[in-house]
């Protein structure tokens, strides 16, 4: 056997070594089974995952390509999500509501015209109905997640098992992920990048949150650019019929299938419009609460964990529309920039999330999701620490749940996003730098 033979199996070894403490980790998690109670411990057991997560994509960026490491990586990725999938949601309640919405179709009730407190519901009141969040407005989940919903509860309706299409369309993102970078000499390295991060395991397989769907549609619409651009285009479509944010991206997407100059354009144009009059359908006689429901949650629900939303809210003196109106300016305007540039897709998709989430009115963990299968593409050092950071946010469930207070500690939100920012606007100031000299 040659040194350089030992030496990468003495990397694989290593590589397995980080899967099992992982595993380690994720099976202490599962063992403290309402999270609620025991915030503290669930926050280093996650930061502890996090750092061995990190130490983990080194060493697949150090590791020469092989069937033994990718094979590694699919099945430990598998592994700590199924040991995830059997817990209860109980960092976040958001599954309560999903379920929810589910049941008040079921019975014939449309989302979007009725609250959960409104009195012809009684009937549908269970022991979750006082944990669920929003009780005193209808629904803000865009119809494609509500359709998804319906289907749901028709085949898994138990409080765990609606988690199942969540973690379906998780696994499903990272094989289409495998299947994009299948010719990249770096394949192992870029997939683990979305495959063992803690912060997508945990919000997927752990929580069961929806904003999955949304990832599906935008990696699927990478998947199908090349080959099937106007398909691609309907993909990014039902992402922001899915979960909101996608919606940026389309104007990229149908100028780069060529609007408004080729006929490919226009079908992208066309396939985008008919994919969300199609799932907007069955929602059509309550469709214009919709917006009244947004206006509601905006207006109540915001400033929570949020990076520069909250410091343009203090600096124009708290509770005035400037932050959401800058936000908006900022995001809108870089996307249509970015489309009559006719910006590389994934890399404007890069871009464009990350700027939402810096001037997005909330911060809460599972939103910085979004953000890690584009890091796949563009492996920022800074965005991988803020996916592992995140974790000190759940400090907000130790006050919660002794007070009853949901208050996110600015002192955590420093320490989130302070080595997150330092590292990022570092890190271009010395690549500016590099170009000059």
């Amino acid at each position: 056997m040659t040194s350089e033979t030992q030496t990468e199996n003495l990397k694989l070894a290593g590589l397995l070594a980080a899967g099992a403490l992982l595993e380690a980790l994720y099976l202490r998690v599962h063992s403290l089974y309402y999270l609620k109670n025991h915030a503290i411990t669930f926050m280093v057991l996650a930061l502890g995952a996090g750092i061995v997560y990190l130490i983990a994509l080194y060493g697949f960026d150090q590791t020469r390509a092989s069937r033994a490491s990718f094979i590694l990586l699919i099945f430990c990725a598998l592994v700590f999500r199924a040991t995830l999938w059997p817990m209860q949601p109980t960092l976040s309640d958001d599954l309560q509501r999903y379920r929810w919405d589910a049941k008040v179709q079921a019975n014939g009730f449309n989302p979007y015209a009725i609250a959960p407190q409104d009195p012809r519901l009684a009937h549908l009141r269970d022991h979750e109905y006082e944990i669920m969040p929003g009780r005193e407005t209808p629904t803000i989940y865009p119809p494609a997640t509500e359709l998804v919903y319906r289907a749901t509860w028709k085949l898994f309706p138990g409080p765990t098992a609606f988690k199942v299409p969540f973690a379906a369309a998780d696994v499903l993102v990272l094989f289409l992920l495998a299947w994009i970078f299948r010719s990249e000499k770096d394949r192992a390295f870029r997939v683990a990048v979305y495959a063992w991060n803690p912060l997508v395991i945990v919000e997927f397989a752990g929580s069961g949150h929806n904003d999955v769907l949304a990832l599906l549609g935008i990696v699927g619409g990478l998947a199908l650019l090349k080959k099937r651009p106007a398909l691609a285009s309907s993909s990014i479509a039902l992402a922001a019929m899915a979960k909101v944010f996608p919606a940026v991206l389309l104007p990229v997407w149908i100028r780069r299938a060529g609007w408004p100059r080729e006929r490919s354009g226009w079908w992208a144009a066309g396939l985008v419009a008919a994919s969300g009059a199609l799932v907007l359908l069955p929602y059509w006689s309550a469709i214009g609460a919709f917006r009244a429901n947004l206006a509601y949650y905006e207006a109540t629900w915001k400033n929570y964990h949020a990076s520069l939303y909250s410091a343009i809210d203090w600096l124009t003196g708290g509770g005035t529309r400037i932050p959401a109106l800058a936000g908006a300016l900022a995001i809108w305007g870089f996307a249509l920039w970015l489309a009559w540039k006719r910006a590389e897709p994934a890399r404007a998709a890069y871009l464009l999330i990350g700027t939402s989430l810096a001037f997005w009115p909330n911060g809460y963990p599972w939103y910085f999701t979004w953000i890690v299968p584009l890091l796949c593409f563009f492996p920022n050092p800074a965005w991988l620490l803020l996916t592992v950071l995140q974790f000190l946010s759940y400090n907000v469930l130790i006050g919660y749940g002794i007070l009853g207070q949901f208050r996110f500690d600015p002192v955590m939100q420093w320490l989130v996003y302070a080595p997150f920012y330092a590292l990022l606007i570092g890190a271009w100031i010395l690549r500016r730098i590099g170009m000059r000299t």
